[in-house]
């Protein structure tokens, strides 16, 4: 269960039902952790504050219930956060999780299956690069984040070409900085979109500082973007 000394964070977030499925969800990234290592964070605070409490923060600071009812994008999922914790606390919406990695995929079907959310919750094997270039989900999300895949710069190539225009990206990162304000801007003035907003919290427990940058489309991206395989990485916009 939750640390007690840290139950006080979740308070009118997390209600008994989705503790539960937090608690199962662990269970099976312990299980699974065993012979795929997927993510180091799963034990104690690591796991409640570094995981959960990382991933939902920006969805409930100053939401009102616009979070709710969407469908959303989490763009190199990984071991599925923060793409499962927004599934368990917005159990009206539709979840895509996108990752090139077969390891981790399968490990994301097992525990979506784990934790009965397969009905809403779907697992894509396939490069963004390519997947944002399919007409059937392209300009389609709601909402689209990345967390710990690469720099802003990077990421918001990923994830502009996703939403719709009235649609929301949230790119989570650490510190922040000025100049990695400018360099974002930049892309985003290519891509056809800003900086709607910047919120930092500092995490319980010393956990250290969060920053997530939210982005909108100013109107549709031009179809030349994502670039081809390996591109936004090796030389960011």
């Amino acid at each position: 269960m939750i640390p007690i000394i840290h139950s006080k964070y979740f308070e009118n977030i997390l209600n008994e039902e989705q503790i539960e499925i937090f608690v199962t969800l662990q269970k099976t990234l312990k299980k699974l952790n065993q012979f795929s290592n997927l993510t180091k964070l799963i034990d104690g605070d690591d796991y409640w504050i570094s995981q959960i409490y990382d991933s939902i923060w920006p969805f409930f600071i100053d939401s009102k219930g616009y979070y709710d009812r969407k469908k959303f994008i989490d763009i190199g999922s990984g071991c599925g956060f923060p793409g499962l914790a927004y599934a368990i606390t917005h159990p009206y919406s539709q979840i895509y999780l996108i990752d090139s990695s077969e390891k981790k995929t399968n490990a994301l079907k097992k525990i979506v299956a784990a934790i009965n959310l397969e009905d809403r919750v779907f697992v894509i094997k396939e490069r963004i690069e390519e997947f944002g270039h399919n007409s059937l989900f392209r300009n389609t999300f709601d909402i689209g984040t990345t967390r710990a895949v690469s720099s802003p710069s990077t990421v918001s190539e990923y994830i502009l070409p996703m939403l719709k225009e009235e649609g929301l990206g949230l790119i989570y990162c650490g510190k922040w900085k000025l100049e990695d304000q400018k360099k974002l801007e930049k892309t985003l003035h290519i891509l056809k979109g800003y900086i709607k907003k910047i919120k930092k919290t500092s995490l319980p427990a010393g956990k250290g500082e969060r920053h997530v940058i939210y982005i909108k489309p100013i109107r549709k991206c031009s179809e030349l973007y994502p670039r081809s395989l390996g591109k936004p990485a090796k030389h960011p916009l």
